[in-house]
């Protein structure tokens, strides 16, 4: 019969912390203005390990269906963001995507390459070195969340959401 020490002996590390990550975030040039991937480090307070979904067809047979498996789909990918008074991180992010669709007369960049970076989000450990690197490749920003303001928010640092797209995403496990 299993006992706590043989539970002990098998979480190695002690166990993966979720509050220990980084996130890096290189902003396209036409949306940053200096400093913003170094900040990001810092000021995400919220990330997550990337999800997929292998989905599966059903192939008809004589009243059963066996089924085989079908094509791959990742999640969107979301952060959390620590606002500071500069904005620099909002600000970055409305460039981003008022470069992919202008607000006032909806054209934008149409050269995938010009708008989608490679980021990249480490999980750490205790003491700060990585236990695994995820990198998405070909990100891009789909929704920047609103702020919201309120008189009874007086004991709160703002935070702001943003959504993110991505073609696929690597890690040790699969590269």
């Amino acid at each position: 019969m299993a006992n706590i020490n043989d539970f002990k002996a098998r979480l190695k590390g002690g166990g993966a912390r979720a509050n220990q990550f980084k996130v890096t975030m290189p902003f396209p040039g036409f949306s940053a203005v200096g400093g913003e991937t170094a900040d990001m480090a810092f000021l995400c307070q919220a990330a997550s390990i990337p999800g997929s979904t292998v989905a599966d067809v059903a192939v008809p047979f004589r009243g059963r269906s066996l089924y085989v498996a079908g094509d791959r789909t990742f999640s969107t990918w979301s952060t959390t963001v620590t606002n500071d008074t500069d904005f620099k991180i909002y600000r970055a992010c409305e460039r981003w995507l008022n470069g992919i669709n202008n607000m006032t007369d909806n054209e934008g960049l149409t050269n995938p390459s010009d708008y989608q970076v490679d980021a990249f989000v480490d999980h750490l450990d205790r003491n700060g070195s990585n236990l695994k690197t995820y990198t998405f490749r070909g990100l891009f920003p789909t929704a920047l969340a609103d702020i919201t303001l309120s008189y009874s928010t007086n004991d709160l640092v703002e935070t702001f959401d943003v959504t993110w797209r991505y073609q696929y995403f690597e890690t040790d496990t699969t590269t």
